[in-house]
């Protein structure tokens, strides 16, 4: 049976891998995005774009908009992000208010007010994505590792909290992604080993697998090329 999907930061490189993975396996996919609409379409995906997912009433009329068009919602997949890298010395204070909201309370937003729908699935899924590079920080990654350390935080934290319930919540913790823009931002580096993003979608799709109700609150590294 068709499971309704949904993918914020759909939009994006990752998200645009992840939604075409589930999209393969016949389920209903949902985009949702800060962007106002998506550069890359994807056939049959309801896509809904200019949503500020820290905004509570924009994110409950997107979620209101798909529960109707797809009869529910049954898996959560939480791209939606940002990055910076900056020292603390030579950067901004107002950094790590961005990527807090970005990465953090985009998360928790959708996530709070998507668990009615998902609880009322058999078998509802959560998938956050962490970071490889907030296990340990690095230089220059102080607000973005922070942010992502708190996604860490939040989804040990909920796995518990919702650990008498069908719905399960795991994090992937890609290290650094294959991307155009990563590529563009460090042209001399050895992308041999840089994860795909098709590679971390196919984690992403077998923890919100009916084979892995067994799984929640873990913390996934996804580091190897793909």
């Amino acid at each position: 049976m068709a499971r309704s999907v949904i993918v914020t930061g759909g939009f994006g490189v990752l998200g645009q891998a992840v939604a075409e993975a589930f999209a393969a396996l016949g389920d209903k996919v949902a985009r949702i995005d800060f962007a106002p609409e998506a550069t890359k379409p994807l056939a049959g995906a309801v896509d809904i774009g200019g949503i500020d997912l820290t905004e509570a009433n924009a994110t409950q009329a997107a979620l209101d908009k798909v529960a109707a068009a797809h009869g529910g919602i049954d898996v959560l997949v939480n791209v939606a992000g940002g990055f910076t890298w900056e020292t603390l010395e030579g950067g901004s204070i107002a950094s790590f208010s961005r990527m807090h909201a970005m990465n953090l309370l985009t998360n928790a937003t959708i996530t709070q007010l998507a668990l009615p729908a998902l609880k009322n699935s058999g078998a509802g899924r959560i998938v956050n994505i962490g970071a490889g590079g907030a296990v340990k920080g690095a230089m220059g990654m102080a607000s973005y590792a922070a942010s992502k350390s708190g996604v860490h935080r939040l989804t040990e934290a909920l796995a518990e909290e919702l650990a008498g319930t069908s719905v399960t919540v795991n994090a992937v913790l890609p290290s650094i992604i294959d991307t155009p823009t990563n590529r563009a931002d460090m042209p001399d580096a050895d992308t041999s080993t840089w994860v795909k993003p098709e590679a971390i979608a196919k984690v992403i799709v077998l923890l919100a697998s009916a084979d892995a109700g067994a799984v929640s609150g873990a913390l996934i590294p996804v580091s190897r090329g793909g």
